[in-house]
């Protein structure tokens, strides 16, 4: 269950677009919503009230009556972590960056995302609407079935989450038809286990099974379905590692084709 959003503003353009995304999820959730922005040291107090004074239209612009404005010092990454634990977030969200940017950089983006130990929503599209499409890369682990749990909590009911399993044929095992049997009956069992644990209420939720490269078949999929929503699964303990999951999470908090919703 949300209860509390916490927004990582850096002052672009993009950042407000991911406040009315964390605007529409705080009133579809009843969430309390806080915003906040990490302020450059370097600042002088006449730029920290102008600062101060733009979050504050951006607040009053977009988000929810009883939101608030946090403002903090220190380093970007450390400050909105940090922040996450004090305030008791359930939700990070942030505003994909499409050109390098000091506060939102590539290298703050991850080590955010390899520490952050609450769910991570990377806005990308400026849709204010609540989101009916979203598509889970499934495999067998906890983590990745967590992202697909974690998604349908966080999509509204009219909503529908299809879940990819993707893997690549063992050439030393049995023949190519033995392996997909055995991959769908695999998959039949897990989704038919995820499926009992959702409370009523719950976004649909189709799946679908395919051969090859993970990347390739999540890309394939994302083309052909357009989802709003793409949500990963995490591995590793505290860091993005270069395992299944956590290497294709990485790659599309960079490239992101569509909203990205990273769980560990």
């Amino acid at each position: 269950m949300i209860r509390h959003i916490l927004i990582a503003h850096d002052l672009r353009s993009t950042a407000d677009l991911a406040l009315r995304r964390a605007t529409q999820l705080a009133r579809q959730h009843n969430a309390r919503l806080t915003l906040l922005h990490v302020l450059d040291g370097g600042l002088s107090q006449a730029e920290q009230e102008k600062v101060q004074q733009s979050l504050d239209n951006s607040l009053t612009q977009f988000a929810p009556p009883g939101s608030e404005l946090k403002l903090c010092h220190g380093k970007p990454s450390d400050a909105v972590l940090e922040q996450v634990q004090l305030l008791g977030a359930d939700l990070l969200v942030l505003g994909a960056h499409h050109q390098r940017h000091e506060f939102f950089s590539g290298t703050t983006l991850d080590r955010i995302a390899r520490r952050c130990t609450v769910p991570l929503l990377l806005v990308a599209r400026d849709e204010a609407t609540p989101y009916s499409s979203a598509l889970s890369a499934l495999d067998f682990s906890l983590c990745a079935c967590t992202a697909l749990n974690r998604a349908c909590q966080l999509l509204p009911a009219e909503a529908n989450i299809h879940a990819l399993h993707v893997f690549e044929p063992q050439k030393k095992q049995a023949d190519s038809a033995t392996q997909v049997a055995t991959q769908h009956a695999l998959i039949d069992q897990l989704i038919a286990d995820e499926t009992a644990q959702l409370p009523p209420g719950s976004p649909s939720l189709s799946y679908e099974i395919k051969q090859g490269s993970i990347l390739r078949g999540l890309q394939e999929c994302i083309n052909t379905r357009q989802p709003q929503l793409l949500a990963l699964g995490c591995h590793g303990r505290g860091a993005l590692s270069q395992a299944l999951l956590g290497s294709l999470a990485q790659h599309f908090l960079h490239k992101a084709p569509c909203d990205i919703f990273v769980v560990r």
